[in-house]
């Protein structure tokens, strides 16, 4: 099992098992490579359940009512590969007199006033083999939306996009969006974004 954590740091137990049980009765590497290409294929990127967060922060309130845009605390999109998760400190900009009597809030401040950073839950990831970067998407002018989804309704943010091979060629092949639509075509077009397999994979 540790050898399969070290080639695949990222699968839950419950992939070890249904991996390693294979494995180990029928002792086969092709077993085993065929268990993980299945496991990879059937997880890999896809929507799923929102994790618990240690906070409960609410997007809806925050993006959606009080209109605060993604990159106000989401900072570095356009300018670095990730949209980074905003820090303590950066949530007791508003918080240290925004609210400061609700308990959530009160979570915030311990942990900045203790120099605990907050353990969240990540909740989009792309695989390790691919190279997304934000900044080449915000300077693109694609919304957040188009991958987060509807993030400014969500009380709790969840994946609701499969961030897979398939959705980014279709969007690459017609930057304005509309591949998203389940009855285009997605052509091809001089706006188009590259579909050299270099620009995503390492």
């Amino acid at each position: 099992m540790e050898i399969l954590k070290a080639f695949l740091p990222r699968l839950t137990g419950r992939q070890f098992l249904m991996i390693g049980i294979p494995a180990v009765v029928l002792g086969g590497g092709l077993v085993t490579g065929l268990a993980v290409l299945i496991i990879l294929g059937a997880t890999g990127a896809t929507a799923r359940p929102a994790p618990t967060q240690p906070i409960a922060y609410d997007h809806s309130l925050h993006a959606g009512d009080l209109e605060i845009p993604c990159q106000f605390c989401h900072r570095g999109t356009d300018t670095q590969a990730s949209a980074t998760i905003p820090s303590v400190e950066q949530c007791m900009f508003c918080h240290s007199v925004v609210a400061t009597d609700r308990d959530e809030i009160k979570k915030i401040t311990t942990a900045f006033e203790s120099n605990t950073p907050i353990e969240w839950m990540r909740v989009h990831r792309m695989p390790d083999h691919v190279r997304f970067t934000h900044e080449a998407h915000i300077k693109a002018d694609i919304e957040c939306s188009t991958c987060h989804g509807p993030v400014e309704d969500m009380k709790t943010v969840k994946q609701v996009v499969n961030l897979n091979m398939g959705t980014c060629l279709a969007c690459h092949r017609d930057t304005n969006g509309r591949s998203i639509g389940a009855n285009n075509p997605h052509p091809i077009s001089v706006d188009s974004a590259p579909m050299d397999c270099a620009i995503c994979h390492k």
